[in-house]
């Protein structure tokens, strides 16, 4: 993890089960690489877990000491956000 580098994952607009191991496979191979922006704008549906693997992603970046920023987060995933309590662990995460 030497290269620290910063990498983009654009999340798809469904973000549900389906799609969880292509997002989970995108941000291992980003966050080996260094700092890492999620850009959800296009996001209209998500689900819980794949925003319990965001956040996740997040904790593993603040462990090896990069940033990790969800970049214009659509208001479909704003208010998934919301409607579970998570928006405390995500507040210091989010670039509207």
């Amino acid at each position: 993890m030497a290269k620290q580098t910063k990498q983009t994952v654009a999340l798809p607009e469904v973000s549900d089960l389906d799609a969880i191991d292509g997002i989970r496979d995108q941000l291992i191979d980003a966050l080996e690489d260094g700092a890492v922006t999620v850009e959800a704008g296009a996001v209209e549906r998500v689900s819980t877990n794949a925003l319990l693997l965001l956040l996740s992603a997040a904790e593993t970046a603040r462990r090896h000491h990069f940033d990790f920023t969800i970049e214009s987060p659509s208001a479909a995933m704003s208010a998934a956000i919301e409607r579970l309590g998570l928006s405390a662990q995500f507040s210091g995460m989010m670039k509207l």
